[in-house]
């Protein structure tokens, strides 16, 4: 199979600077190349690593935060690589639980040691493609939504919030939610003086057709999940611009604006397409 991805992120119509990051990367048992943030290529020989992150704290402390955890990624995946390739797999859900908890253990060591980053935390939302599949790992609020190639869309994760589990719960709908007052207060994180992470885990076996959407909660602030189908799949929105990131970010920040907007697109297709 084949992939193709976008980026792009914004720091809306209100702050100033922007908190979120976003990663494209490749790797090897030998090497790690960082990737642009719109590209194609092949699952083959390679594995690929897709996040979104949404930093929190005072100052620039949360855009440190949201970089923290993007780069420890680089340092924890291709030993697992390397290890799966001499027949020494430890378990893909094993290693990203431990990432997600050195990740933690960073930002609350920065936390805790630094005035100027008190405060310090991130959201992370992680793809990770293998040949046929994609496994997923997620803490906050960030999200990550499976669009099948036959149609459809199905939030992946579950929002580490009240008012999350309000919905998940039945209690609130899509609408209700969005204008709840509590919505954006955090029950889980990595840092931001969280004393325990458990992120959430899961895989997808993939096939062509289907697209995968990371995205902050910038992005959730401005368009329903309905939406995403349509801007991600509508051929006359299609045809209006090249990268389908861009598209879906550029409609969030009209709509809402308040808060940085990030999201990433992957695309499955064929190796001979």
């Amino acid at each position: 199979m084949r992939l193709q991805w976008f980026g792009w992120t914004d720091p809306g119509r209100v702050r100033r600077n922007n908190e979120d990051a976003f990663l494209c990367l490749q790797f090897d048992a030998q090497e790690v190349r960082y990737l642009g943030r719109v590209g194609e290529s092949s699952t083959g020989r390679e594995d690929f690593v897709f996040a979104v992150s949404d930093g929190m704290g005072g100052a620039q402390a949360g855009e440190f935060a949201s970089r923290v955890a993007v780069e420890k990624i680089t340092r924890r995946l291709p030993p697992a690589f390397r290890q799966a390739a001499v027949g020494i797999d430890a378990g893909r859900d094993d290693v990203l639980t431990e990432l997600f908890h050195d990740i933690h253990r960073a930002l609350t060591f920065l936390g805790g040691s630094y005035e100027e980053c008190d405060g310090m935390g991130a959201t992370l939302s992680l793809c990770w493609f293998t040949p046929g599949w994609m496994y997923h790992a997620h803490i906050g609020d960030s999200r990550i939504y499976y669009l099948p190639a036959a149609g459809g869309v199905k939030q992946l994760t579950q929002d580490d919030t009240h008012v999350g589990w309000l919905r998940r719960q039945g209690k609130i709908n899509e609408h209700e939610a969005r204008r709840h007052p509590g919505k954006h207060s955090l029950q889980r994180a990595l840092g931001a003086g969280h004393q325990f992470v458990d992120p959430q885990l899961g895989a997808v076996a993939i096939e062509p057709g289907d697209q995968f959407l990371l995205c902050t909660d910038g992005v959730v602030d401005g368009l329903f999940d309905a939406q995403f189908d349509e801007y991600l799949r509508d051929p006359a929105l299609i045809a209006s611009d090249e990268n389908p990131a861009r598209r879906l970010v550029a409609a969030a920040v009209e709509r809402s604006g308040r808060d940085n907007a990030t999201a990433m697109v992957i695309e499955v297709g064929r190796s001979d397409a």
